[in-house]
């Protein structure tokens, strides 16, 4: 159904820089800042010195993985304690999130619960910069943070357009150092948010030009980018499609594919690019019945061959992964699978990114596809 008419609302950060040596302009444009706090992750600390950042800087190295409540506490804590005149993210997903909702709530009487969902934080008053170390999450283009409540295992996601970036910095030489397995399945996340907003029942044109670019850029680059880690046209190209792919989360959003990965990352403590991954080939195959043109395109861009039935499709799109050396079977990865069902039921109740799936999903048939994962 054509979507010109439908409206949506873009939300893009003020300044980009993109390019080899682009992480050298975040000194330039925040010339004003006496008490810099940047929130890295133990790898992502070796860049500080290439931001060229002057003051009283504070450097929090310690955020992990899938960051849970506590450890946003923490570093919210140590941000008060410096009393920062601007906030920097520098990392992948998780260090870009946490630093969106420090950057909002370190100096606001709101606490994280109180601004879970859309359109609860009362604004922001600390200038944010997103430097980006990986190519898959997007955050740094996007309104959207996640965290993991310890106790139900489910995702905190706030959705404010008080979370964009001043400034968003895409430096590949920042990514050359990420391992060949990282590369792959964050590149396949970057391609899933594409591809899950490009398929939506909230799809719009204006989006679907977003995705296409970026699951296009992932056919073209991934590959390249996995096989050599310093080619800075691939590694260019994917946070590229990353940034493209973060476009696309805010008005238009992810689907069954997202909600299928994420007790995935909590359960089992995956990565979130790994998650998806594994679920990535399943649900495009899911899918393909009621989004045939469009899914067609997606495996001509990413080159795959004869995949005219759902079968085949699957199988394509599960080799693309597997061929880019990701483990793509949950019991190699430590699953149960007296779990899955369990899984199937939390997955299916993620209503926020189910309802936007373009076919119905129930949970025996989330239940299969983790089956077939297994």
């Amino acid at each position: 159904m054509p979507t010109m008419d439908r409206l949506i609302t873009i939300h893009q950060p003020k300044r980009l820089e993109i390019g080899v040596g682009a992480a050298a302009k975040v000194g330039d444009w925040a010339h004003f800042a006496q008490r810099p706090l940047i929130i890295a992750s133990g790898p992502t600390a070796q860049y500080v010195d290439r931001l060229g950042l002057a003051g009283e800087i504070k450097v929090i190295e310690n955020v992990p993985p899938e960051p849970d409540l506590p450890a946003f506490e923490a570093v919210l804590d140590e941000a008060r304690a410096h009393n920062p005149d601007l906030i920097v993210g520098l990392g992948g997903g998780s260090v870009l999130d946490i630093a969106k909702l420090v950057a909002a709530l370190w100096n606001s009487p709101q606490t994280l619960t109180d601004v879970v969902g859309p359109n609860k934080v009362a604004g922001r008053d600390t200038p944010l910069v997103q430097v980006a170390t990986t190519a898959g999450t997007g955050s740094e283009a996007g309104i959207r943070a996640l965290i993991t409540d310890p106790v139900s295992k489910s995702k905190l996601a706030v959705e404010s357009p008080h979370l964009i970036a001043d400034l968003a910095v895409l430096d590949p030489e920042l990514t050359y150092s990420v391992p060949p397995a990282v590369t792959a399945a964050t590149g396949v996340d970057a391609m899933a948010h594409c591809v899950e907003a490009f398929t939506n029942i909230k799809s719009h044109d204006l989006i679907d030009s977003y995705a296409r670019m970026g699951f296009g850029l992932v056919g073209k680059y991934l590959k390249r980018a996995v096989e050599d880690g310093t080619d800075s046209e691939a590694r260019a190209g994917m946070m590229l499609a990353s940034y493209y792919g973060g476009i696309c989360l805010g008005p238009v959003n992810t689907a069954a594919g997202h909600a299928l990965a994420y007790p995935l990352g909590t359960r089992l403590s995956l990565p979130h690019g790994l998650a998806n991954a594994i679920i990535f080939p399943h649900v495009l195959a899911f899918n393909q019945p009621v989004a045939t043109a469009k899914t067609a395109e997606v495996a001509e861009a990413l080159g795959l061959r004869n995949a005219g039935s759902q079968d085949a499709l699957k199988a394509a799109a599960f080799e693309f992964c597997r061929d880019l050396g990701i483990e793509m079977h949950l019991k190699s990865l430590g699953a149960n699978e007296a779990d899955l069902g369990a899984w199937a039921e939390e997955a299916h109740a993620i209503r926020r990114l189910m309802d936007n799936n373009p076919r119905d999903m129930s949970v025996d048939q989330v239940h299969a596809i983790y089956r077939d994962a297994f």
